[in-house]
């Protein structure tokens, strides 16, 4: 069983990124379907565990953001890794077209009013950063968001937006919520491959339309896209991961234990009882034990 290191997917602040020298495939860590599961199985586990803890100490939150191209495997990823997570202390948030009330407000509104409270585990699926990756690569949606005339600088409204985004990442920091982001990296071929899939698959067919195929038109400006974000917007404290997505088990793998990671680098720990509420519990359960109570 291969040890999985998430400092070999982390994107280190300032590094330059070029997706086409990132890795869509990686060698998987497991060696068969059965050592997956297992692997998986162990991962969500531990995650349970920590979560536990982590919802009782109630001093951090986790937000975890996924990006990626259409068919990457968010979904998958993100149902796999929360599969034992008690849902009390979760909160999960899948971001689409912004409504016309969403579109009143400044770019980051609608994604702030989700953020997870402390002890909770927060998970974005899609999240602000589609203001500066969709929004860039159809700028015409711009227009839609009533946005000011004199910030519609090209030469300025996404350097001002990663600014934004970098303002809100230190100051969640600050207060106590770590960030977590995934881009999902699969290759222009595999998602041909996995939309064939969903036409030819009677329970996928609803999940592919006309406009993903308009999409892949795209590509190429997409991946620039990213490239500008996740060259602005990794830090030390709000890190991206490029996550190898050709493979859904092994992208599962490798995201659990970045998770994993993360939640157990907070040391959560359920609270001491002080000796004042040892006392306070033991009158309790003379109270209880009596058959009149």
């Amino acid at each position: 069983m291969k040890t999985i290191d998430p400092k070999d997917f982390r994107v280190k602040e300032g590094k330059n990124v070029d997706l086409k020298k990132w890795p869509t495939h990686v060698d998987p860590f497991y060696s068969s379907e059965k050592e997956y599961k297992k692997m998986l199985a162990d991962h969500v586990a531990q995650l349970s565990s920590l979560q536990q803890k982590h919802y009782a100490h109630n001093r951090y939150a986790l937000l975890l953001i996924f990006q990626a191209m259409d068919a990457a495997g968010k979904d998958g990823v993100i149902r796999h890794i929360m599969s034992g997570i008690n849902p009390q202390g979760c909160q999960v948030y899948s971001f689409k077209h912004p409504t016309a009330a969403e579109l009143d407000h400044d770019f980051l509104w609608r994604t702030s009013i989700c953020l997870p409270a402390r002890g909770m585990i927060g998970v974005f699926n899609r999240s602000y950063y589609e203001e500066v990756l969709i929004v860039r690569v159809h700028k015409e949606i711009l227009r839609s968001q009533s946005v000011p005339d004199g910030a519609l600088n090209d030469d300025t409204i996404w350097s001002h937006r990663y600014e934004s985004i970098l303002d809100l990442e230190k100051h969640l920091h600050r207060n106590g919520t770590r960030i977590i982001k995934f881009f999902l990296h699969i290759s222009k071929d595999e998602q041909r491959k996995r939309f064939l899939q969903r036409i030819d698959d009677p329970d996928k067919t609803w999940k592919f339309n006309e406009a993903d195929l308009k999409e892949r038109a795209f590509w190429k400006d997409y991946m620039k896209a990213y490239e500008h974000c996740i060259n602005a917007t990794s830090t030390r404290q709000a890190p991206w991961y490029i996550v190898p997505g050709d493979d859904k088990e092994n992208a599962r793998l490798i995201a659990s234990q970045i998770v994993l990671t993360t939640l157990r680098a907070l040391d959560p720990e359920f609270p001491e009882t002080t000796p004042e509420r040892v006392v306070e519990l033991q009158a309790f359960r003379k109270l209880l034990l009596k058959k009149d109570v």
